[in-house]
């Protein structure tokens, strides 16, 4: 037991640092395509999220869960996810901005923790489980 516990403590802080990574590639895409080609923000940032998303994909089958399933079953899965939180984020800065008046910086704080936290356990149970049965 307290075996696996070290094991999926250890994946969570790759997960998290993998998702550094992913950030930053999301980042360097949006502002290059913004200040450079003068593409439109939400263009952008929907481009580099899909940059951010390959390189969260790519190094954490790698390197957080050390993953032997084929692309084909694991890809889809993985981006199914990342659509999916992706929207969660967005609508949950917007519910927390637009229609609470929050603080955008703590609304986007709360969004990343969560969506960090539900792309951790979803990728875990279901992306990257080699005993899956789908």
């Amino acid at each position: 037991m307290q075996q696996s516990v070290k094991i999926v403590f250890g994946r969570f802080v790759t997960f998290g640092m993998i998702g550094i990574i992913g950030t930053l590639a999301h980042y360097a895409a949006l502002i290059l395509l913004v200040e450079i080609w003068a593409f439109h923000p939400v263009a952008a940032t929907t481009i580099g999220f899909g940059f951010g998303a390959v390189v969260n994909y790519l190094l954490n089958y790698r390197y957080t869960f050390n993953s032997t399933k084929a692309h084909r079953d694991s890809g889809p899965k993985f981006a199914l996810i990342a659509l999916v939180t992706g929207l969660l984020n967005t609508l949950t800065v917007y519910a927390g901005v637009d229609m609470l008046g929050l603080n955008y910086i703590l609304v986007q704080v709360a969004a990343t923790a969560a969506v960090f936290l539900l792309n951790f356990v979803l990728n875990s149970l279901w992306t990257f489980r080699e005993s899956d049965a789908t």
